[in-house]
């Protein structure tokens, strides 16, 4: 793990197509993407090249949270999403860039993710700790397959 970077592998047991809808998705990126204990507000999410975001994670146990916001760099749909971000607290400054890649395998999705830029103030292993929590989440949103009822 480099100083302020974070690197996270894992394979999932469903298609690009639906792992890439958790990140393009509202509704489902606020359901997986804070860590355990947290809940997210999407209060902006125009999911394009150039689109903005803003979002707040909740700690659910205090009430209180911390706001941050950024733009969409590159989207490649069901391949590759590049965005950046910053916090809104002055005392997490700097620009994050997070780039996620998608790989159809035979079982499902390769998934890579890498964080650059991760404030000083945050150690990268809690940041790491915070990812696997959330992207043991997105495996719970995208593996299981659940038929309508008739």
């Amino acid at each position: 793990m480099k100083n302020n970077t974070v690197l996270l592998h894992r394979v999932l047991t469903a298609s690009p197509e639906k792992v890439f809808r958790a990140f393009s998705d509202p509704t489902a990126h606020s359901s997986w993407i804070p860590p355990y204990g947290f809940v997210c507000r999407v209060h902006e999410m125009d999911f394009k090249v150039g689109g903005k975001f803003r979002m707040s994670f909740i700690n659910f146990s205090t009430g209180n949270g911390h706001s941050f916001g950024g733009e969409y760099l590159e989207i490649k749909p069901n391949e590759y999403v590049k965005y950046c971000d910053r916090f809104d607290d002055p005392n997490l400054p700097g620009e994050m860039i997070t780039t996620v890649w998608l790989n159809a395998v035979s079982c499902g999705t390769e998934l890579k993710i890498e964080q650059t830029g991760i404030p000083d103030a945050i150690p990268a292993e809690m940041c790491y700790l915070g990812w696997q929590e959330s992207l043991d989440k997105l495996k719970r949103l995208v593996e299981p397959v659940i038929p309508d009822a008739q």
